[in-house]
């Protein structure tokens, strides 16, 4: 298995995600090549001390977007996110407690 930390890339905190955080659903960047049962077990040991119970993940990929400069042209790189909901009698991440509303 690969190590949790070169596959959990980092938080997206944005206002949507911020919304989301009451609700226990959380938005990490992943690695693109990183499925859902090992985002999953990478979450679990990322923040095994906050004992999280994980109900479903979620996961969207975006195509980078093509820039010019000049005549030359190039890709922005792809970008995976996972949205993360935990189970109801979860307890919460406390790396985003106190973030929401």
């Amino acid at each position: 298995m690969k190590d949790p930390h070169d596959m959990i890339i980092r938080p997206v905190l944005t206002e949507k995600a911020y919304g989301m955080i009451a609700e226990k659903r959380y938005v990490f960047e992943v690695d693109v090549k990183a499925n859902k049962t090992e985002i999953k077990a990478a979450l679990q040991e990322i923040f095994k001390e906050d004992q999280i119970e994980i109900e479903r993940v979620n996961t969207a990929r975006t195509m980078g977007k093509i820039k010019r400069q000049g005549k030359t042209s190039g890709r922005t790189p792809e970008v995976k996110k996972a949205y993360v909901t935990l189970k109801k009698d979860s307890k919460p991440i406390r790396f985003f407690e106190g973030m929401a509303e």
